[in-house]
């Protein structure tokens, strides 16, 4: 046996019949000469390899195999050929055989070429096993390891995630170049050791755009957006040329800090190098000003790209999802149907975007004709368009359809369950969300701090304290999860929806969360509910100093002090506000119907039928009336008669749109309305009745959480 032969069996003896370079593959392979073009490709003789690489580059695949046939001889500059076309074109398992085959034909010896390929596609299958073996198949026969032949290993050990075995590579090299070092900084950062990919790159010797590029999309995708910001400054001092690729990381990194002065610069700065017509730098100079406000300016980008390229999706995808960002769902929705009349494919993304415009306004009969396109388009219910429609439906108010698509999704990740389990905690359906935390656990899904921020709010609005308190516990000791605010404040929502405002005062002082205003608004929401004025002062005057200018705060306290009928105090608050300029938000409530969206605030007369709608409210509260309903005038915060607070109740935004609804759609059809405060005690209480009243099931969505009204009751269980 020759020497290549022997070395071709060593290499091939570990578990040969299980690997890609198995024998009995070799033989079948030669016998049914080669099952793959690329390995059959590999008789060519040399004097054909030209005319063979002319078509194989061109992909005439027929014409390549009319010259593979004529002549049977192999020869070296064919093998490279071949094996080198494998790698460039991802066809790595074809390669791999045609190396396998070379060595046991033992005609041809690899070159260095041959070699770096044959590692690229190790790599390129992430077959870690396969490219140890090639690797020491070259150590045991002396192949010079030259700086091309190491790069290979060194980034076939990076991506197979073998990143101990990289650095022992990169150390032992002789010779390095900007690859080498541009390796090794990348895998650095992909195992997490960012002090060491910053001190690799400061060593470096060899920085060019690569090099800066590797380390600050390194640094920002690992969350260490200020280093990567600082590298930038520093790469732009230096007067390295910025390529596509710097352009596009610098965008996606002015957006995610919110730096819109910088990205104006980089435009500038695309626009001078003549790059702005590369679809990718575009794309990101539309995201960077869509997710910081300036929609206007990502427009103008959109607008100003070639009718011949914009029809590819991600263009489309980014002004939508920018929309979206930035609470303009109407108009996503409107560049949405622009985008299907042009023709273009709507793509996984797009409809994941859309899904959220629908979701966010409430939109149903929108959302079920994305719903519709992505079964038109036969995508599957994969986990971000599951997680997207399921989190639509139930934002809509359609909690079973929700439920549908969550049982239908063909893979659930930590994300379709978490959107499900929060649709449960938000209708008010705590512990089927509790029994879905539990299914998931025990499916081994570890939960994320989305999923706990649910099983807590859960916990919160059906009033399980002592539940509440073990998955607090076990959020930290079990998953490691590090408490944020938002599970503070569910643990202060907790005991001040059950009425325990001494516990819930003292854990807000025994964590250090004094300067977290919404923990203050939550107490103060529950010494409302439960008429402790002692705290609801302590926490309103702690409002008062943490957001002078929110609205809110000072709203609350004015309701506190109109409850008790401190009207000099509530007069005092109110001009405090007009001097520092606080403006207090209008409540908006709305109602869809035939794809129109009618909006009201309190008194509202724009409306078309706005007559129509008051006649037909005077009436409704007279029969509410009769059957038990009276009106909240405590919560009227002016200091005026009985019946003018009751009339400044009447009105309110939320009944103004149920009255609207039932006169404009047939008896028994449920309404669905959304408010973008919370719902008031009293207007709480009147929709109870109007369900008795007309028979009528009425879903209310306002800022905190939904109500399922029916039969003169409240899925919330006046608990909100």
């Amino acid at each position: 046996m020759c020497a290549a032969r022997k070395a071709a069996a060593r290499l091939l003896s570990p578990r040969a019949s299980t690997h890609p370079f198995s024998a009995a593959l070799l033989l079948r392979g030669r016998a049914a000469r080669g099952g793959s073009l690329e390995a059959r490709l590999a008789t060519v003789p040399h004097e054909r390899a030209s005319v063979l690489r002319f078509w194989v580059r061109r992909r005439r695949f027929h014409d390549a195999r009319g010259v593979f046939d004529e002549r049977p001889t192999r020869t070296a500059p064919v093998w490279t050929l071949t094996i080198s076309g494998c790698a460039r074109r991802g066809r790595y398992a074809d390669g791999m055989r045609a190396f396998a085959e070379m060595l046991a034909e033992g005609e041809a010896t690899p070159n260095a070429f041959v070699l770096a390929a044959v590692v690229r596609c190790c790599a390129g299958m992430g077959d870690v096993e396969s490219g140890k073996r090639v690797h020491g198949w070259m150590l045991r026969n002396g192949v010079h390891l030259d700086v091309v032949l190491c790069n290979a290993v060194l980034d076939m050990y990076a991506k197979c995630g073998q990143f101990e075995r990289a650095r022992r590579v990169f150390g032992a090299m002789a010779e390095r170049d900007a690859v080498s070092w541009n390796i090794a900084i990348g895998a650095c950062i992909q195992s997490g050791d960012i002090l060491g990919s910053m001190q690799l790159f400061d060593e470096s010797p060899l920085r060019d755009t690569t090099s800066w590029n590797t380390i600050i999309s390194g640094l920002m995708r690992s969350g260490h957006a200020a280093d990567a910001l600082s590298h930038l400054r520093r790469m732009a001092q230096a007067g390295v040329v910025f390529n596509h690729y710097t352009y596009s990381t610098a965008f996606v990194l002015a957006g995610m800090l919110l730096l819109p002065d910088l990205g104006r610069q980089l435009h500038g700065r695309v626009l001078i190098a003549a790059l702005e017509g590369d679809a990718f730098v575009r794309s990101s100079l539309m995201d960077m000003y869509c997710k910081c406000g300036l929609l206007e300016a990502a427009a103008s980008v959109f607008d100003h790209w070639s009718p011949l390229t914009r029809d590819m999706n991600f263009a489309w995808s980014t002004m939508v999802a920018g929309y979206v960002q930035n609470g303009r769902e109407e108009e996503a929705l409107d560049l949405f149907r622009r985008m299907l009349r042009e023709g273009v494919a709507a793509d996984r993304f797009t409809l994941t975007s859309v899904a959220a415009a629908c979701a966010n306004v409430g939109m149903v009969e929108q959302g079920r004709q994305v719903h519709g396109c992505v079964e038109k388009l036969w995508y599957k219910l994969d986990a971000p368009l599951a997680s997207a429609i399921v989190d639509m439906y139930a934002k809509c108010g359609n909690l079973e359809d929700a439920r549908s698509i969550f049982d239908r999704a063909c893979t659930k990740n930590i994300a379709v369950w978490t959107s499900m389990l929060c649709s449960y905690a938000s209708h008010g359906q705590g512990r089927i969300a509790i029994e879905l935390f539990e299914r998931m656990t025990a499916k081994k899904m570890t939960p994320n701090e989305i999923t706990l921020v649910g099983v807590l709010s859960a916990c919160s609005h059906v009033g399980l304290v002592s539940e509440g308190e073990l998955y607090f516990k076990q959020m930290q000791e079990e998953y490691g999860i590090v408490p944020s605010i938002e599970h503070y404040n569910c643990i202060v929502d907790l005991y001040g929806r059950s009425g325990l405002l001494d516990k819930a005062k003292n854990f807000i002082e025994e964590n250090n969360i004094n300067h977290e205003a919404i923990v203050w608004k939550t107490l103060l929401s529950a010494c409302r509910l439960h008429q402790h004025n002692e705290y609801a002062k302590l926490a309103s005057e702690k409002l008062v100093q943490l957001e002078q200018c929110d609205a809110g705060s000072y709203v609350m306290l004015s309701n506190i002090y109109a409850t008790n009928n401190k009207w000099h105090d509530t007069f005092e608050l109110r001009v405090s506000m007009q001097e520092r300029k606080v403006r207090k938000q209008p409540g908006r409530s709305w109602i869809h119907l035939k794809n129109t969206v009618h909006t009201f605030v309190a008194g509202d007369a724009s409306h078309p039928q706005s007559a129509e709608i008051y006649a037909y409210l005077e009436k409704l509260v007279e029969r509410l009336k009769e059957i038990g309903y009276t009106s909240r005038t405590d919560l009227v915060v002016h200091d005026v008669e009985d019946e003018q607070r009751e009339t400044a109740l009447k009105f309110h935004s939320e009944k103004l749109a149920i009255a609207f609804g039932i006169i404009s759609t047939p008896s028994g059809t449920p309404l669905r309305i959304f408010k973008n405060l919370r719902v008031c005690e009293d207007c709480h209480e009147a929709i109870k009745y109007i369900s008795l009243a007309t028979g009528r099931e009425i879903v209310v969505r306002d800022l905190y959480r939904f109500h399922h009204f029916k039969d003169a009751s409240c899925s919330c269980e006046d608990f909100w």
